[in-house]
């Protein structure tokens, strides 16, 4: 797809470079875009807005829209415990752009950042997003969050906290559902094919993405089992 606009930027190093909060949790905000149109969405901005969004004026594109995970603050913003994590209500205040959002998740993304209801669109898993021409498939993989969701374009996948190259994300947080994982990554995720690149939330393992195939070999999360053995090692 010759017009994909694709970034990947690391909190605290990429942007956001004085924030010790974002060195030390490491998530990863993606741009996706259409390189003819010069439009782009971005994928979980936190800490530093002002600092994601001068990465695309520079490459001259104009933000159309936000798409979230999960509404944990280090993905929407909101507190961190005591920590206030700069996110979605931030940007709102810059610029007037959607926020696509799984529908179990508004609640939970109204209550943590303050956001209101008329900024955030809610959809269900297999609904389509265009930015420009390039298309965007969102997959509702509840488990971490009751409305986690990935975001599957041109052969990568963005899995947030789903999962990850080494591990996946936890299930004992409110809102958590290890059952619902194990459905997550083992019937959802695995209609997705060998060669897709997997892009995780945060860098947690040594290279910043990895295929699908390479994690299916070597990540513990997705060794065959059956649920109940799953359930007993990892829940």
């Amino acid at each position: 797809m010759n017009n994909l606009y694709f970034r990947q930027w690391l909190s605290g190093h990429d942007y956001a470079k004085k924030d010790q909060m974002a060195r030390a949790m490491r998530n990863l905000v993606y741009a996706i875009g259409d390189s003819d149109t010069r439009e782009v969405i971005l994928v979980d901005p936190t800490y530093g807005i002002e600092d994601l969004l001068e990465l695309i004026q520079k490459d001259d594109m104009k933000l159309t829209g936000v798409l979230a995970t999960h509404y944990h603050a280090d993905h929407v913003g909101g507190s961190l415990g005591s920590y206030p994590i700069e996110g979605i209500s931030s940007l709102l205040e810059k610029i007037n752009v959607p926020i696509h959002i799984q529908a179990d998740e508004l609640n939970w993304v109204e209550r943590g950042t303050g956001v209101q209801k008329d900024s955030l669109v809610t959809h269900e898993s297999g609904e389509k997003l265009k930015v420009g021409d390039i298309e965007i498939t969102l997959i509702h993989t509840p488990g971490h969050t009751p409305g986690s969701q990935c975001f599957l374009v041109s052969e990568k996948l963005i899995a947030g906290d789903t999962l990850f190259l080494e591990g996946c994300g936890r299930t004992d947080l409110p809102g958590s559902d290890p059952e619902q994982m194990y459905e997550s990554l083992f019937t959802r995720l695995s209609k997705i094919d060998d060669g897709t690149l997997l892009y995780p939330g945060h860098l947690y393992s040594a290279e910043p993405f990895a295929s699908m195939g390479e994690t299916r070999k070597y990540n513990p999360i997705l060794a065959p089992r059956q649920a109940a053995e799953w359930l007993r090692l990892f829940s």
